[in-house]
């Protein structure tokens, strides 16, 4: 299975997860970067576990038609942190985009808890405080951790259109590992 669909439960709205096998992942075919697992948790059968890589790399696309017209989405990367390293000096940038429209956002992916003070080995300089515009994860009630991408609005009237989002770190060239990866989540989102 490459896809979990499910409807919104106030709105009806459909909501997708889209499974690591199912996204371009730079590396994702070296078991020296990536390793495809099982675990019982997960919510697909194999799931992207983050050996080391210093090119952090995943992209996704969805037909816009099977998303419901007249609404607003957000999607989110959806992660587990398994001894993570290497995502405390850079953020990562996200984006999410359908036609020429598209929203970004920046976040470590390692906790706020995890996330040391310390010298940057490469360039001997303190690391930068993150400012407001940058997020960390947050728990789900599922006990994985997600990430806001991006959000935007489906006018349902682009039939063919892609929304494709990404998630990339490749600025710093330091090494980075330790996540399981379990997807990228579109969900709607109900007005308040």
């Amino acid at each position: 299975m490459k896809q979990s669909f499910w409807l919104e439960r106030v709105s009806g709205k459909k909501c997708y997860m889209l499974s690591p096998r199912d996204l371009s992942i730079t590396w994702s075919d070296s078991p020296d970067y990536w390793r495809w697992v099982s675990i019982p948790e997960a919510r697909f059968d194999e799931v992207a576990e983050l050996r080391s890589v210093c090119w952090f790399e995943i992209r996704g696309r969805i037909r816009i038609s099977m998303l419901s017209p007249m609404t607003h989405y957000k999607a989110y990367l959806v992660f587990q942190a398994n001894k993570i390293y290497g995502f405390d000096y850079y953020p990562v940038n996200l984006s999410v985009v359908v036609g020429t429209e598209g929203s970004k956002r920046s976040a470590y992916l390692q906790p706020k808890k995890e996330r040391r003070r310390r010298l940057y080995w490469r360039i001997r300089e303190e690391q930068p405080t993150p400012g407001d515009d940058v997020q960390f994860p947050k728990a789900r009630v599922d006990r994985w951790l997600e990430v806001e991408m991006g959000e935007f609005f489906n006018e349902g009237c682009v039939d063919d259109g892609e929304l494709e989002m990404s998630a990339v770190e490749i600025e710093g060239g330091n090494w980075k590992g330790g996540l399981i990866f379990q997807g990228i989540e579109i969900r709607a989102i109900t007005p308040n």
